[in-house]
């Protein structure tokens, strides 16, 4: 299904009903969050105060695991971080704009993962990432609608991810799942990942969720394109729910 490219930005009260609309058309168990990137601390956003960890033997500390952790921590507040936040995720940093890839390239994070062949110099090369080093990495709940996000994240299920794919014709794709964030900012794309094992480590996140990006500037065009695709499925699957129980008696003898 071919969506055509806008870019808006939306009121509180938009953000809210645009939420409020996701969560009822896939049945959202986790709900959807904003991230944005800016200069200048929003209005009323507070700076995540969690304590800075023990720096490792390299230099890296944070004051989560990742920068994926903060997805799981917008789900309940609002936030506003800082590049040294997310320092201990030294990919994560690189995605996010927030480094340079020759500044972390000996980090034992990176060289762990290189050597372990998880990816090789050539992947890592072509990973997408923030075109500039913004001052505040913004995370919230979008049913809050405190700032208006420059990307929506999303958690889905399997059949959450097939009505998403149905509506936008997303490509997924997997490691290091952070990067689609970059990819909906900057290309302005939607995407998705099916995770990766930095992530699940780190995050927590289910074995059957996988993540999915939104451009916050395309998001009332994409809810309406996920609204359409979840009607059309939910009459395909009652379809084949009353033309399957013709065969029930099979199964019973």
């Amino acid at each position: 299904m071919a969506i055509i490219s806008t870019n808006h930005a939306y009121s509180s009260v938009e953000l809210q009903e645009l939420s409020s609309r996701l969560i009822t058309a896939l049945h959202l168990s986790a709900g959807p969050i904003g991230i944005s990137f800016t200069d200048a601390r929003p209005d009323g956003i507070e700076l995540f105060d969690e304590p800075m960890v023990e720096a490792s033997a390299d230099g890296r500390t944070g004051r989560v695991s990742a920068g994926c952790v903060f997805w799981m921590k917008a789900t309940e507040s609002s936030f506003s971080t800082i590049p040294s936040d997310h320092g201990n995720c030294s990919v994560g940093s690189f995605t996010h704009g927030l480094v340079a890839l020759d500044d972390v390239a000996a980090n034992s994070d990176v060289t762990e993962l290189l050597g372990s062949g998880w990816v090789d110099t050539d992947a890592v090369a072509a990973i997408p990432f923030v075109g500039r080093r913004y001052q505040f990495v913004n995370y919230g709940p979008l049913s809050m609608g405190e700032f208006m996000p420059d990307v929506v994240l999303l958690r889905l299920n399997g059949r959450q991810m097939m009505v998403v794919s149905d509506a936008t014709g997303m490509p997924i794709e997997g490691k290091p799942q952070c990067h689609i964030v970059a990819v909906a900012k900057e290309q302005g794309r939607v995407a998705a990942s099916v995770g990766c094992a930095l992530s699940r480590a780190r995050t927590g996140m289910q074995p059957y969720e996988m993540t999915c990006a939104i451009p916050g500037g395309r998001l009332a065009e994409i809810v309406a394109a996920i609204e359409k695709a979840a009607d059309i499925d939910g009459g395909v699957a009652k379809y084949a729910a009353s033309d399957a129980r013709r065969f029930a008696g099979d199964a019973a003898r």
